[in-house]
């Protein structure tokens, strides 16, 4: 059995206020985490959670992730967009053209994530969180397909997706050019092993397919610290 995708995990400089935007976006519930943030539960079949943790790391960049959102009609579409700059949400413009179809916007910590219009393909049979939208190669679409266990969805051009078995978002890689990376990642992916697990085992298993450490091999009781073919931090966590 391969790990699971726990959680997608922000790095906050105000944990509780970014979870409370995105609780208000996704309506999904809040509770406390073990780790001294907020998580939100998902109240579909995402099938993984969000976490807020304290982080001093300053938004140098755009994102290397970034949550697309799903829209039923224009009018759909707009209450989203609305809702979301009500909790305090902002547009910004990171190049888009108008007939990309899509708004988007960022979060109170700067943030971007997309509202996608109605009528896309791609992410017809997704809910209201389509995919985790990244910045990254072919090499590591591949990657995740296997770390993950997830069978690919798309591999043409060099853009590659994934999505689990049980439905829920897509993750897709866009292909080259790959921004550099400026700095630590402020979205992340923690990881759990399989029930009844071996952490070592998997972290090993992660390795052999391309992972480093980036912890020097002194990760805490709680997590072991890795990073992906692209140099994209993840952590590994203890069995909860």
């Amino acid at each position: 059995m391969t790990c699971q995708l726990f959680a997608v995990c922000f790095g906050a400089s105000q944990p509780l206020r970014l979870a409370q935007f995105w609780a208000g976006v996704l309506g999904w519930e809040m509770v406390d985490d073990p780790d001294d943030g907020v998580t939100l539960l998902p109240s579909d079949d995402t099938g993984f959670r969000i976490r807020f943790l304290p982080s001093g790391e300053r938004k140098v960049a755009q994102n290397r992730m970034h949550f697309d959102l799903t829209s039923t009609s224009l009018e759909d579409q707009e209450r989203t967009v609305a809702r979301a700059l009500g909790l305090g949400g902002r547009h910004i413009d990171v190049g888009q053209l108008p007939e990309e179809g899509h708004v988007v916007l960022a979060d109170p910590e700067g943030n971007e994530f997309c509202v996608v219009g109605p009528g896309n393909s791609f992410l017809a049979d997704c809910g209201f969180i389509g995919a985790l939208a990244c910045d990254g190669s072919q090499e590591v679409g591949y990657f995740w397909s296997e770390a993950l266990g997830w069978p690919l969805v798309w591999d043409q051009d060099q853009e590659t997706a994934i999505r689990s078995p049980h439905g829920g978002p897509k993750i897709t890689w866009g292909g080259p050019p790959v921004a550099p990376k400026t700095g630590k990642d402020r979205l992340r992916f923690d990881l759990a092993p399989p029930v009844h697990g071996d952490r070592q085992a998997e972290v090993d298993r992660l390795l052999s397919l391309g992972a480093t450490r980036v912890d020097a091999g002194q990760g805490d009781a709680s997590s072991v610290e890795m990073a992906d073919p692209d140099g994209n931090e993840f952590s590994v966590l203890t069995p909860r």
